[in-house]
């Protein structure tokens, strides 16, 4: 398996989520860096499990243990390594899926990859848990980009058929984007977050779930960050974030609502503002040639539903080849996407870091 990422910054992700400990290695980061904990342990707290009925039961408060790389809460320039233990584990819960695999997870294909030794249990390898590690890499990586001017964002703009307000793309302040990093159900719009919280609300009591969008922005970039071709800011940042399990879609600006534009309407044309070179729209989401523009950079994340539901679903015995219906256990959240945010937030900060490197 290959859970490592980064050319300048190297992050490697290690553990199960029935393990006794997850965690990361991370190696390439500048001596010297003045770690703000509370602020780590703030996003970790966002995305932990255990907030309520909107997320899985299981309670796990997600306190990183770093054992190298960091003196006094200062960077050494080691590599920085971090666990998170496992306390709440229900390994029995997963005994019927040994042999039935869960219909739109991992099990079937590693069961056969893997010759059937990769462990199942909470998902393994594959979970959704090793998510843990990525936002604590990119809660490092936030506070080095934040003094370099740089902050990142991002908030809930669907969930099923309900939708929050979006970006503005040309005009969006780091006040906002650290007003939306600070909440865990985080939208725009009061009245959206009320409506969301409803459609989940509908999906678990009908034993089932949703999935929706997340909207994510970087302001203060300077212009130029990125490449051409193989190294666009577009690949590198859609390669970790398809690093998180349920994401099934990226896209940057308008993305494919410049399939029923003309070109008049999604170029973004140039402007002088306050004496510097700006852009007077910013369809292309802060990308030009691969390359930042020095407009925010925004992009949307599709998150697929929950595929763990309680409602009885078709499987196959891998053991006898005979259909059987599978009826799932254990502790699952009705949607992942409140607790995603944070996720799209480091898998974004983290990449523009090494790129910056």
């Amino acid at each position: 398996m290959s859970s490592e990422f980064g050319k300048n910054i190297k992050l490697s992700v290690f553990g199960e989520s029935h393990g006794k400990a997850i965690g990361c290695v991370i190696d390439g980061l500048p001596a010297g860096v003045k770690l703000d904990m509370e602020k780590i342990y703030s996003d970790m707290a966002r995305r932990a499990p255990g907030q309520g009925k909107y997320s899985t039961p299981r309670l796990e408060k997600d306190i990183p243990i770093i054992l190298s790389g960091v003196l006094d809460n200062v960077t050494t320039g080691a590599p920085l390594a971090m666990i998170i233990e496992n306390t709440n584990t229900k390994s029995g819960d997963y005994a019927n899926v040994m042999t039935l695999p869960r219909p739109s997870h991992s099990d079937y294909p590693a069961y056969v990859k893997y010759d059937g030794n990769n462990d199942i249990r909470g998902g393994g390898h594959f979970s959704g848990r090793l998510t843990a590690p990525l936002v604590f890499a990119g809660a490092v990586a936030k506070q080095i980009l934040k003094e370099k001017g740089i902050t990142v964002g991002a908030h809930i703009a669907k969930i099923k058929d309900v939708c929050d307000d979006k970006f503005d793309k040309n005009n969006i302040t780091p006040e906002l984007l650290e007003n939306l990093s600070s909440r865990s159900f985080s939208t725009i719009s009061a009245v959206a977050q009320e409506k969301m919280a409803a459609a989940i609300e509908c999906a678990r009591m009908e034993q089932d779930s949703v999935g929706g969008i997340i909207e994510c922005a970087a302001v203060g970039l300077p212009v130029g960050v990125g490449a051409n071709m193989f190294s666009t800011v577009e690949s590198h940042l859609s390669s970790i974030l398809f690093g998180i399990p349920a994401v099934k879609g990226v896209q940057f600006g308008a993305g494919f609502d410049f399939a029923q534009m003309t070109g008049s309407e999604a170029n973004d044309q140039y402007c002088i503002k306050d004496g510097k070179i700006a852009l007077m729209s910013n369809n292309n989401g802060g990308v030009l040639g691969g390359m930042t523009s020095g407009a925010p950079v925004v992009l949307d994340v599709v998150i697929k539903p929950t595929p763990s539901i309680s409602k009885p679903q078709q499987s196959v015995n891998l053991q006898t080849m005979q259909e059987e219906t599978l009826v799932i256990k254990g502790r699952h959240d009705p949607c992942i996407v409140p607790r995603a945010v944070p996720v799209v937030e480091a898998a974004v900060a983290f990449g523009l870091l090494d790129l910056m490197m």
